[in-house]
Formats: structure tokens, C-alpha cells, sequence
């Protein structure tokens, strides 16, 4: 017997897990490994193997929006224009947390259960204080705000989009009321 199909069925599996996941965490249901391994077909031990608990499960079904975050990120510190640079990561960030459901909750979790969530979640504080600080550099940003004010006002953003609004409306709203918060960030209004 080789080991090459084992490592087959146990990407499947590990892929089947993580796209059922998804499906639960958009449809707002908490997310539980028992009911996960029900919902996939698997024993519970296999859920297990691969995700000993749900939130390195929430982690893993995050990490593509990270991930995309963090290049997006690294694409706005190649613009000239720092506040243009500014606002399309703050714009991208605000549209990630109202369309992924599993973003809010791991970014906001003081502790993370994966290195790689961990590694990617540092990359973006590291993104936007470098874009806060090319902007503070340029004299685009209020002089009594810091990087460290941006994180709880872009929770703050999502937050009431998400809490009051419909799905329909959502992205809409959160765009509405980001450039509503981006208009008391800077100085002098973008070009």
C-alpha cells in the first residue's frame, strides 16, 4: 500500500472541511467541529486531525481574505499618492470585513491558534502603519491621529454595518460610512 492516495483523500478531506466550514460561517452559525464532521460525512476524529479546534478552523477559512489583504497591502505602498494609497487599504479592509463573516471575529481574537494567522495579522498592522505613516509624512492626515486609531475605527466601521444594515445593503453602507470616517482622517479632502 503507498502512501500517495493517503495524502490524496486527506487533501480532500482536509478541502471539504474547510469549503463546509465556509458555508457555516457565512450562514452565521457558530462554528463547531462535531457539527462540521456531520455535515461533511466524516468521523469526528478526521475533523480533529486536521483542525484540532474551531478556531484554527475560523483561521484557516480567514486566511485567504489575510492573505489577499496583505497583497493589496504591499500593492498601495507602490502608489506615489499616500493618501490615495491610505484609502485604498482602509476601503479594501472595511469591504473584507462585511463580506467575509470569518474575518471580524480572528481579527479581533487577542490570541490566535495558527503561527500563520498569527504572521499574517502582523504583516497587516505593519501595512497600515506604514501607510498611516507615509500619509502623517505627507501631511494628509490630522496630526492628532495615529496609527493606533485606525484599527478600532475601522472595527467601529464594520461593526455598525454590519449590525445595522441587511446583507443587501451592507458593502454599500460600510463604503458610506468609511468615507464619512475618511473625511475627518485627513486634513484637506482626497483629489
Amino acid at each position: 500500500m503507498t502512501t500517495a492516495p493517503q495524502r490524496k483523500d486527506a487533501a480532500r478531506n482536509w478541502e471539504r472541511i474547510v469549503a463546509v466550514a465556509r458555508e457555516v460561517v457565512d450562514d452565521g452559525t457558530p462554528l463547531q467541529l462535531n457539527d462540521i464532521a456531520r455535515r461533511t460525512g466524516m468521523g469526528v476524529g478526521t475533523v480533529y486531525r486536521h483542525f484540532p479546534t474551531a478556531e484554527a478552523l475560523l483561521e484557516t477559512v480567514a486566511t485567504p481574505s489575510l492573505e489577499a489583504l496583505g497583497a493589496h497591502g504591499e500593492q498601495a505602498l507602490a502608489d506615489a499618492n499616500p493618501q490615495r494609497a491610505l484609502t485604498d487599504f482602509l476601503t479594501r479592509t472595511i469591504e473584507a470585513q462585511v463580506t467575509d463573516a470569518a474575518l471580524s471575529p480572528v481579527t479581533a481574537a487577542p490570541q490566535d491558534a495558527l503561527p500563520r494567522t498569527t504572521e499574517l495579522k502582523r504583516t497587516l498592522r505593519s501595512l497600515g502603519e506604514q501607510l498611516f505613516a507615509r500619509a502623517r509624512a505627507a501631511e494628509v492626515v490630522r496630526g492628532d491621529l495615529t496609527s493606533d486609531d485606525l484599527v478600532p475605527l475601522m472595527c467601529g466601521v464594520a461593526f455598525a454595518a454590519n449590525m445595522h444594515t441587511s446583507p443587501a445593503t451592507r458593502l454599500q453602507t460600510a463604503r458610506r460610512y468609511l468615507t464619512a470616517l475618511l473625511e475627518g482622517l485627513y486634513t484637506s479632502p482626497e483629489p
